[in-house]
């Protein structure tokens, strides 16, 4: 089975506006091609500044969900529509990734539950949490394809939170990612591959475009990884639209030749199995 993805690596308007009208443009130019699915990039209607979070922050339901859902049903795609600040009733706001179908309903979200603080010597520094409020979720969701599942940049370099997406029956990881100039270079492709090869399925990697006007420089490259670590499309770091076709065939005959999630050994350490 063959799933067709599209992905959109755009710049991010401080005009929400703005972006919205350069996804539905990229969206459209995107589905002429016989695509199965569209993936927008992490805070993808959203500055990437802390400062910002609070200003763009909208509730389930609001424009750039309203977005993804319009987009899916009038192309009749799927669309993982990147990730946007949400606020619920309780004033919490996260980083939220929103799948919908082909008629555009939700059927997937996923606060991102790793948040990104960090502080590299002579790099970047970033504390998401100062603003933002963690998920405690693992998210899977089901498709006319098969299992996939959804988790959000940072939280791409935890193996357990990969390994128990794969055990739940994951053949396919959708990630809305901005990584940046200090931490794309050295870990960006490794990440993708290595996640690919541990578990034994494709990652999807969508980022915004470089914009050298922000304040947060994304390193884009947006890539999709085969389940056994070869990377089969990747793009700069400019604008563009990625369009692969993932053979979703793979995945069981690399986990047969090589046969690495049934052969856990539970007796040594605690990963839950889900049948």
């Amino acid at each position: 089975m063959v799933i067709r993805i599209a992905q959109l690596q755009l710049p991010v308007s401080p005009s929400k506006q703005k972006t919205f009208e350069q996804v539905k443009r990229a969206a459209c130019a995107a589905a002429q091609n016989q695509i199965d699915l569209i993936a927008l990039p992490e805070m993808f209607s959203c500055p990437y500044e802390v400062s910002a979070f609070p200003q763009y922050a909208e509730e389930e339901g609001g424009p750039s969900w309203q977005l993804g859902s319009a987009l899916a049903k009038e192309y009749g795609v799927y669309v993982s529509a990147g990730s946007v600040p949400e606020i619920d009733s309780q004033g919490h706001i996260y980083n939220t990734a929103y799948v919908f179908d082909r008629t555009g309903h939700c059927i997937a979200k996923h606060r991102k539950v790793h948040l990104f603080d960090i502080d590299v010597e002579g790099g970047q520094h970033f504390r998401e949490s100062d603003i933002l409020s963690a998920g405690d979720q693992v998210t899977t969701f089901a498709t006319e394809f098969g299992i996939f599942g959804l988790c959000i940049c940072f939280d791409l370099r935890f193996p357990e939170l990969c390994r128990l997406m794969a055990l739940r029956g994951a053949q396919v990881i959708l990630v809305p990612a901005a990584f940046n100039q200090t931490t794309g270079p050295a870990h960006w492709e490794l990440t993708f591959r290595s996640q690919a090869v541990f578990n034994q399925l494709y990652t999807v990697g969508t980022a915004p475009a470089l914009d050298p006007a922000a304040s947060y420089h994304s390193w884009g490259h947006s890539l999709v990884v085969d389940p056994w670590g070869n990377v089969v499309a990747t793009l700069d770091e400019s604008a563009g639209v990625q369009i692969t076709a993932l053979d979703l065939d793979l995945v069981p005959s690399i986990r047969k030749q090589l046969p690495l999630l049934s052969h856990l050994r539970y007796d040594l350490y605690h990963t839950p199995s889900f049948d």
